[in-house]
């Protein structure tokens, strides 16, 4: 059969332009059809127009010309037409044979395949049986894993086990919840699971806020456990320090080389050294605390999902904890609080120190430096407020001690301290004059209560304890008992008391954050002895003494406080840790110079007085005899006498020096007396027999100095003799063969250096004898005593020409 001729588009033909008008459409319309174009334009065009029926006529003619082409087309086609049927003609009787075997081959068939039908249809039907029982048996087992899944839940959740339950309620949700085939079940679960977070997050913040509560207790007891720590590892410091001082002192008084080692502890790695603690519990059995309910929550928190809550939750929570912790009570002194107020704080920092290193990120290092930093302001401010209000040097003391303390503790966990220990340096003025106070309130108790009296000591641990720990000994030889000390009760009262001082001072200047302080002590220590000290003496001296063995007393009681000076300089060179050659290097002047120099005056000036009492015996002096005396004049005897007296009482309690200062004072005293008395107007006239007779009191004088020789040295002795220089000089000079060598400058600076040129004049003039016998005794009246008279003559006139 022949393929159908295919179609091609048809151009119009050109129109002549003679046709008419329908002939155009005609052909219009034959073209749109065969290009089979849209004719709706034409239907449009034609029911506008008006004309219908033109149109119809016009489709009805292309018609007509098309079943004429059709016809053409078919005749073409007619003989394979023909051939076809024939074709199909011949295969009709292939086909019946065909149909007759396929309906013999059927019922074969069906006869055949019946049965096994039947045995599909009950194959099928237990194949469904078996996969039902197969999903009824993976839904009973899924069933049972989730509802062991739900008792096991149960079973962490009536342990406490909250995170061993949240996992398992995790698995519920992720491998059971979406393949739980009943739908009542699923439900159930979807409704508890979320109620049993919630359970689980209150039962956990319960036990979180239980925690806070209890960490409160903890940190007080804590810090002060660290605290207490601390003092003790200080403790051990100055035990090591003072066996160190011991050997130092026992090298240097034995000037030879002392061997010594410290024992030195093993550091305590309890609350300084880093814990290697598991996460699990982080808690320590020294330290005395538990974070395990701290992390618990944290880890059940993380696996809520809510890390970052908790983690401000907490924050927020320590903080408003930190803040409660500095609320200073007003009805408590702060003296009685402080412990607790500090050892709180210190507590606080040593968990957060703890939490830091081992909560896992819990807390941030920057939010413990935050915390840290408010906590040392507030501090700061507390220890201003307090120090400011304080007026007794031991209370501040204690609190400063407490706060350094405070500051090593937390110095060990890395926190800087600097600010507090500043706060402690800018009072050390006002402490120092608070101490300053107090001292001088004993001081003034102590001279008091003194009773100017040899301290009396019947047992060896009282000499100890007054003599020994002053290093006041002028012998290492322990002396028998019961042993007199030189000194009053005064001394050792008054060196206890500046011991005291230097201790607590150095105490109060140690583990400040200054390591060279010795200066800062010292200042305060001259301030003490040279102000305070010096000043209740004179005092002391100028309103309470009376009677020359009063006098003696104190002045003995002043050279044992000279020896103390140097133990008191010495012992605060020990305890600020400085080599004792430093401090011997730069001593200074005795610092109680003023209140020896008026005790001294003051033995002196009633000495005086007594001896002033003996002197006026010198009126009965007759400075006209005819003969000089030859045992010395009755004031003279008196005056030994006396002074012997006195020598062998002195020499038990006062030192050489100070006796030979005070005899020298009273020997010039005696000696401007004889001047004195020459230059009186009570005396008128003398005679050489006269001079002679006070030359014999000289040298009676003199033998007295000299036999004090074996208490003092040498020197000591010539000076006692030169205090009776100007009355030796001058009876030399009236007794002289050639007094005109006064005039000679190098003689007169050799021999007669202290001698007033205007009283020589004075008391020469008065060398006059009623019968002409001026140099009798040198011989009669010859040309030699004239020599002499003219000579003496002479110097007066040449004295009273200079003058």
């Amino acid at each position: 059969m022949q393929s159908t001729r295919s179609r091609r588009k048809v151009a119009p033909a050109a129109a002549d332009s003679g046709d008419s008008g329908d002939k155009l459409e005609q052909l219009l319309l034959s073209s749109a059809i065969c290009n089979g174009e849209d004719l709706g334009p034409f239907v449009r065009k034609a029911f506008t127009s008006g004309r219908p029926e033109t149109f119809l006529h016009h489709l009805r003619n292309f018609a007509r010309s098309k079943e004429s082409e059709i016809e053409e087309v078919c005749k073409a086609h007619y003989q394979d037409f023909i051939l076809a049927v024939d074709d199909l003609r011949s295969l009709l009787s292939d086909v019946d044979s065909l149909k007759s075997s396929l309906y013999d081959s059927n019922s074969r068939l069906q006869s055949v395949a019946g049965p096994l039908l039947s045995s599909l249809d009950s194959f099928v039907e237990a194949q469904n049986v078996s996969k039902n029982v197969d999903f009824a048996l993976k839904s009973v087992t899924s069933c049972i894993k989730l509802m062991e899944l739900c008792s096991r839940a149960n079973h962490h959740l009536s342990n406490g086990s909250f995170y061993m339950a949240l996992k398992c309620l995790d698995s519920i949700e992720n491998e059971f919840l979406d393949k739980t085939p009943s739908s009542t079940l699923k439900r159930m679960l979807e409704r508890k699971i979320p109620e049993i977070r919630s359970y689980i997050e209150r039962k956990i913040s319960k036990e979180f806020g239980d925690w806070l509560v209890e960490i409160r207790v903890v940190s007080r007891n804590l810090g002060q456990l660290a605290i207490g720590q601390a003092s003790a590892a200080r403790q051990r410091e100055e035990d090591l320090r003072i066996k160190q001082r011991q050997a130092e002192e026992q090298s240097r008084l034995s000037l030879r080389d002392c061997v010594y080692a410290l024992e030195e502890d093993d550091d305590e790695g309890g609350l300084g050294g880093v814990e290697n603690d598991g996460y699990s519990n982080g808690n320590s059995g020294l330290l005395g605390f538990d974070l395990t309910p701290l992390y618990r929550a944290y880890h059940i928190h993380q696996t809520l999902g809510l890390e970052d809550r908790f983690k401000q939750y907490y924050f927020e929570n320590r903080k408003l904890q930190l803040t409660s912790d500095f609320q200073v009570s007003s009805m408590t002194p702060f003296l009685e609080s402080h412990q607790t107020f500090f050892a709180q704080i210190a507590g606080f920092f040593i968990v957060e120190d703890r939490v830091l290193r081992t909560g896992g990120g819990l807390i941030s290092k920057i939010e413990v430096e935050n915390l840290w930093e408010t906590a040392v302001s507030k501090m700061c401010s507390v220890l201003e407020d307090q120090f400011s209000r304080m007026q007794t040097a031991n209370h501040l003391l204690l609190i400063k001690d407490y706060v350094s303390l405070l500051g090593v503790t937390l110095r060990r966990y890395g926190y800087p301290v600097d600010a507090l220990l500043d706060v402690l340096s800018k009072h050390r003025d006002k402490y120092h004059e608070l101490l300053l106070s107090d001292c001088r309130k004993q001081i003034a108790e102590a001279l008091a209560a003194d009773k100017f009296e040899q301290m009396l000591m019947k047992k060896e641990y009282e000499y100890s304890m007054n003599v020994l720990s002053f290093q006041l000994q002028t012998s290492d030889i322990i002396p028998a008992f019961p042993y007199i000390a030189p000194f009053s009760s005064t001394v050792p009262d008054c060196c206890r008391i500046v011991r005291s001082f230097i201790e607590d001072s150095v105490s109060f200047m140690s583990y400040g954050g200054q390591l060279d302080f010795y200066d800062v002590v010292k200042k305060y220590l001259d301030r003490l002895l040279s102000e305070v000290l010096d000043g209740a003496l004179l005092k002391l001296i100028s309103s309470s003494v009376h009677g020359v063995s009063q006098a003696m007393q104190v002045a003995a009681n002043m050279a044992v406080l000279e020896r103390a000076c140097d133990f008191f300089f010495r012992h605060a060179a020990q305890l600020s840790g400085i080599p004792l050659r430093m401090a011997e290097r730069g001593r200074r002047q005795f610092p109680l110079n003023k209140a020896r120099d008026a005790a001294e005056e003051m033995l002196s000036g009633m000495l005086k007085t007594k001896v002033d009492g003996f002197m006026t015996l010198i009126e009965n002096v007759n400075w006209m005899t005819d003969e000089p005396s030859q045992g010395g004049n009755e004031y003279v005897n008196e005056v030994i006498i006396y002074l012997e007296t006195l020598v062998s009482t002195a020499q038990q309690i006062l030192p050489p020096q100070v006796l030979k200062r005070v005899l020298q004072d009273v020997l010039s005293h005696i000696s401007e007396k004889i001047v004195g008395s020459l230059l009186g107007d009570s005396v008128k006239r003398f005679n050489v027999n006269a001079i002679m007779g006070i030359d014999v009191d000289i040298r009676l004088l003199e033998s007295f100095a000299d036999n004090l020789a074996p208490l003092f040295s040498e020197g000591d002795a010539n000076q006692l003799k030169n205090a009776l220089a100007e009355s030796r000089q001058l009876i030399n000079l009236l007794l002289s063969n050639h007094p005109e060598n006064f005039l000679n400058p190098v003689i007169r600076e050799r021999s007669y250096n202290c001698l007033d040129y205007r009283k020589v004049v004075t008391i020469s003039e008065k060398l006059r004898d009623p019968s002409d016998r001026l140099f009798g005794t040198f011989g009669s009246r010859g040309a030699k005593q004239n020599t002499k008279k003219k000579s003496l003559d002479a110097l007066i006139k040449r004295l009273k020409d200079v003058n």
